[in-house]
């Protein structure tokens, strides 16, 4: 368990953490800030109040790597509800329609839901944190305001269905790209088979390379690296002194790739900056810790 250091010094790093139903990322983060002692920490990917899973928190200068996390894959397992509709295209909501689709099989979700697989587009749920002139949509959604949604761009790499003891409910395994809705995947598949559906129980199982495996209830959680904020890049391994101090300065380094984002790191496998089409992007080495190299 992290407590705060009676030194005061800042940590860094990444933390892993399972998140509990009832709980929103913002209330994560603030819990998160008490347990391990600083308030430079942020979260990289909103995930539902009652979604559980994998939260990834940016603590201290890690909290300048998030967008690379934030734009990582996911994977999900919930529940798909057949027969019911609701406002927030889960079971939070208050039912808005019903329909009778007892006589769907197995056989028929798993053909419907293999039209969902690929490069799609979804239209936000007014449930959610996407913006629209300044507003969330949440926020309006709360105030009874629904407003017109374009559809955005998503891919689903995988759309996995089984059968539960319960003819109108399946268990869903999901990878997808960031920025997908699980919950408009469930009620799209619904209005798919002819009639509507909600999503409940989700879980996000995994955030790129990370995973539940690693994930800690936020009062156990243990912090990783700064590097394991950027595990997912390739590395360069910089070395000698007029290159360190090239990175250090904001400097361009040779033999860098000059294409995507690449983590540069030291021998002992510290970070020192990532660069992005060959030009710095984040520094975290500073001129003065040079000597330390």
């Amino acid at each position: 368990m992290i407590r705060p250091s009676a030194e005061r010094i800042t940590p860094h790093g990444l933390a892993v953490v399972d998140k509990p139903a009832g709980w929103t990322s913002h209330d994560v983060v603030a819990k998160a800030r008490g347990v391990i002692g600083t308030k430079k920490i942020g979260h990289a990917g909103t995930l539902d109040p009652d979604a559980t899973g994998v939260l990834l928190l940016g603590v201290g200068k890690a909290t300048r790597l998030l967008r690379f996390l934030s734009v990582l894959p996911k994977s999900y397992v919930g529940e798909v509800v057949l027969g019911t509709e609701t406002t927030s295209l889960d079971d939070s909501g208050d039912v808005i329609a019903t329909h009778d689709m007892s006589g769907v099989t197995i056989e028929d979700v798993r053909v419907a839901a293999a039209r969902f697989v690929g490069a799609i587009e979804q239209v936000p749920p007014m449930v959610s944190a996407v913006k629209v002139e300044g507003r969330r949509l949440h926020d309006l959604a709360r105030q009874g305001i629904e407003v017109e949604r374009k559809a955005r761009p998503v891919t689903v790499h995988r759309f996995d269905v089984t059968p539960t003891a319960d003819p109108l409910v399946f268990a869903v395994d999901v990878e997808c790209s960031s920025g997908t809705y699980v919950r408009t995947l469930a009620a799209d598949l619904g209005h798919a088979l002819g009639g509507g559906a909600h999503l409940r129980r989700l879980r996000r199982t995994a955030v790129g390379p990370h995973t539940l495996a690693e994930a800690r209830p936020l009062e156990e959680v243990e912090l990783q690296p700064v590097s394991a904020a950027v595990a997912h890049l390739p590395h360069h391994v910089v070395t000698g002194a007029e290159h360190l101090r090239l990175v250090a300065t904001g400097s361009r380094v040779p033999d860098v790739p000059d294409e995507g984002a690449v983590a540069l790191v030291n021998q002992a496998g510290d970070l020192l900056a990532v660069f992005e089409n060959g030009r710095p992007s984040v520094v975290l080495i500073q001129p003065e810790q040079l000597g330390h190299q």
